[in-house]
């Protein structure tokens, strides 16, 4: 019997080694994980690669795991605002490192990885510091950039619902990167607020294949849009 639900959130997170690629879904607060971040800072791995689309809000969620001192790098797209602070602290003293991508070439990277495709040309970014040691082509008399798809070795996503199989819909805006990092992770673990019993899923509304989730754990943190 296929069952992906587990217990506890220590155990979702059992497992994250030192060193790993780290993808975490949300746009802002919106389908952020917290509990997983959570359970992560107290499994205690360190020196991770963390993709992103922002470093994190206030001492909470993504931003607490960079306070903790885990995170050796971040790959995202929108690193500095009024609270991020936690990261802006880390940057300029030299502590963390930082991969700036454009948000529409950052979730076409993670796309790319789930869907097989070696890499992909982009005019985002032409002729900035960003295409500094890519390659870049003139297609059709525009410039592009090549850019590389982005994988991971872990995905922790935040959903509404989800069965045992680990079919998962999502609410409103809070499904945002989830479904794409689901697909570019060897281990996807989803919190979910609600788990429902195997067929109770109009197969029309299942936005992420339980063929793409490894582990489900259920969580009571209140979702946001």
């Amino acid at each position: 019997m296929i069952n992906k639900i587990v217990e506890s959130l220590e155990q979702a997170v059992a497992g994250i080694h030192d060193g790993a690629t780290i993808m975490i879904g949300g746009f802002g607060n919106a389908g952020m994980p917290s509990a997983l971040i959570g359970a992560l800072i107290t499994q205690g791995a360190s020196n991770l690669t963390i993709v992103s689309n922002n470093a994190g809000n206030g001492d909470t969620g993504l931003a607490a795991l960079l306070k903790a001192g885990r995170v050796r790098k971040i790959i995202c797209s929108f690193p500095r605002q009024s609270d991020s602070y936690v990261f802006d602290a880390l940057f300029h003293a030299g502590k963390i490192e930082l991969e700036l991508t454009p948000q529409g070439n950052l979730v076409e990277r993670i796309r790319a990885a789930g869907a097989g495709i070696g890499g992909f040309f982009s005019p985002t970014g032409y002729g900035t510091l960003l295409a500094e040691g890519k390659e870049t082509r003139k297609i059709n008399g525009k410039h592009y950039v090549l850019e590389s798809p982005i994988h991971a070795d872990f995905a922790l996503i935040k959903a509404l619902c989800a069965d045992r199989w680990g079919n998962l819909i999502y609410r409103k805006t809070a499904r945002n990167f989830g479904p794409v990092m689901a697909m570019a992770a060897k281990n996807t673990i989803a919190q979910v607020s609600e788990i429902v019993e195997l067929g109770a899923l109009d197969p029309e509304v299942i936005v992420t294949p339980g063929i793409f989730v490894q582990r489900v754990v259920q969580s009571a943190v209140k979702e946001t849009e």
